[in-house]
């Protein structure tokens, strides 16, 4: 599935996200190995703490269908110019992909960024570090 189909999908599910607090909408799809396609919105809740972004919410949905191997995932967001994921979802998706996980942001215009997770967030925390610390 090429970029802008996975950015398309993105843009469609955003208006799904519930966002009444922020008015910030993000949708996104996740690709997996095996053509899969899941996707995700952010869901908010009153309390902040417990919301769901978008990112995580697609590598949620993919995880309760037994899916663990990951190609690639668009976001579309309200931002104008497109935005990467957040840290914390960056630290998510460190958990189940290397750094080569490529990751498209919508800049609206019918273009998009190309990220590699290892280029937004190097050095990640990885299962395997609390593996090599415990032997």
């Amino acid at each position: 599935m090429e970029p802008e189909e996975l950015i398309q999908i993105a843009r469609e599910v955003k208006d799904n996200a519930y966002q009444p607090y922020s008015e910030y909408a993000v949708g996104a799809t996740l690709l997996t190995e095996d053509g899969t396609v899941f996707k995700g919105v952010n869901i908010e809740n009153i309390t902040y703490d417990m919301c769901s972004h978008a990112e995580r919410t697609a590598v949620k949905s993919a995880i309760a269908n037994g899916k663990r191997s990951f190609k690639c995932l668009a976001i579309s967001t309200e931002a104008e110019d497109g935005a990467p994921p957040c840290g914390t979802c960056r630290q998510y998706l460190a958990e189940f992909c290397e750094d080569s996980f490529t990751i498209y942001s919508d800049t609206g215009d019918e273009s998009y960024e190309k990220y590699t997770l290892g280029e937004i967030f190097p050095h990640a925390f990885r299962p395997q570090n609390v593996e090599e610390a415990t032997e």
